[in-house]
């Protein structure tokens, strides 16, 4: 009885000093640091690549061994060469430049508003009039003392070429009828800012104030706000690195996921300026908006096409597969028999850039190679396997 005992407590003992205290994958994510994360993706993949060599090994053997050979069953697609564009997507808001409010030029009552919300206006239509507190008298009555100053200058120019006068008299009544001409003119200038016209072609978004209203220049005294949805532009943010491939007419592609449209149109203007808070530059894309239904500030996705190859190989991104040390690689196949079968190779291979759910291969994957696709995650270096495409 105490030889069992003793038995139990060494065999505890054994156990304990070889129990491994493991952090399990999910709390390693939860607390764990990119260090230790690293540490233990190297692990798993170095695990990985060793039982899929025993795996091999144990391949070989059976095909030796196994008169009835069960074969994966594979299917494969070639590599060729073709053309490849890929597009930087970023995401943008609409505006416009012809977007701003009216204000008055002068202090009064507001007399008359002439339009309503939603109207179409034309550069240099009137929109509405203040009153001028009897600023139309006052330039009747300049112009009346004004032309009375032309009339003498004119009978004194005539007189004084008929050596008539003194040039004293000729020149004061020239002096007098120029300061009563630009007094006028001024005068004029002030009562137009009574009449509050339209800078240019566009909507009234809204009319911010009725007739009667006591206005005056300044803050606060907005009269109307109108747009012109014909010039309208859309503003995104590009990171510096994109700062060689992304160019003035550039071709881009853009979708406005509220409307359900898309059109094509060109960057019309890069920035020459790297903002230091998120290392980018802005650039501006011109928008078509036609039917009126593209808004200042709607939201807009942006496809510019930032690098083309005229000869690529793509591949679905799903049959690749990483080993221990951070290398890309796919299956091959090769020394394929009539009946289909052949073996599978371990490429590596390097790659590029990425398009939805296909990737650029760079190196070491010539045209014309038999790539495994269906079975890919599947199969092992120098396994033999069965070609069953339709």
């Amino acid at each position: 009885m105490k030889k069992i005992s003793v038995l139990i407590i060494i065999a505890a003992l054994i156990g304990a000093c070889n129990k491994k205290e493991t952090v399990s994958v999910n709390d390693l994510i939860a607390s764990g640091n990119l260090k230790e994360l690293k540490k233990r993706k190297k692990e798993i993949s170095g695990k990985i690549e060793s039982i899929n060599k025993d795996l091999e090994a144990i391949n070989k053997a059976i095909s030796k061994k196994d008169t009835v050979k069960k074969l994966p069953l594979i299917t494969t697609f070639k590599a060729k060469a073709e053309v490849f564009n890929h597009y930087l997507e970023l995401q943008g808001n609409v505006k416009t430049k012809q977007n701003i409010l009216i204000y008055p030029e002068i202090p009064g009552v507001l007399k008359s508003v002439l339009v309503k919300k939603g109207q179409k206006v034309f550069k240099g239509q009137l929109l509405a009039t203040i009153d001028d507190g009897g600023m139309s008298n006052q330039v009747a009555q300049l112009e009346a003392t004004t032309q009375l100053a032309k009339t003498t200058y004119e009978r004194q120019q005539r007189l004084w070429k008929q050596k008539i006068g003194s040039e004293i008299q000729f020149l004061q009544s020239k002096t007098n009828y120029e300061s009563q001409n630009n007094m006028l003119q001024q005068l004029k200038k002030q009562q137009a800012k009574a009449s509050i016209k339209a800078p240019f072609s566009g909507v009234i978004d809204d009319v911010m104030k009725e007739p009667g209203t006591v206005i005056a220049p300044g803050q606060g005294s907005e009269i109307f706000r109108i747009v012109n949805l014909k010039n309208m532009y859309i503003e995104a943010d590009v990171p510096e690195r994109y700062i060689t491939s992304i160019t003035k007419n550039k071709e881009v592609k853009v979708e406005f996921p509220v409307l359900g449209e898309t059109i094509t149109s060109k960057v019309n203007q890069v920035g020459s300026f790297i903002n230091p808070n998120n290392r980018s530059f802005k650039i501006e894309v011109p928008v078509t908006n036609n039917n009126g239904n593209v808004k200042p500030n709607l939201t807009a996705k942006l496809k510019i096409n930032d690098y083309s190859a005229n000869t690529s190989i793509l591949i679905p991104q799903s049959i690749i597969s990483e080993n221990a040390n951070g290398e890309q690689f796919i299956y091959v196949v090769k020394n394929k028999k009539a009946n289909n079968e052949a073996i599978a190779t371990k490429t590596i291979i390097e790659t590029g850039k990425t398009q939805g759910d296909f990737i650029e291969v760079l190196k070491n994957l010539p045209v014309g190679a038999e790539i495994i696709e269906e079975g890919a995650r599947s199969v092992n270096n120098g396994q033999t396997v069965k070609v069953i495409n339709k």
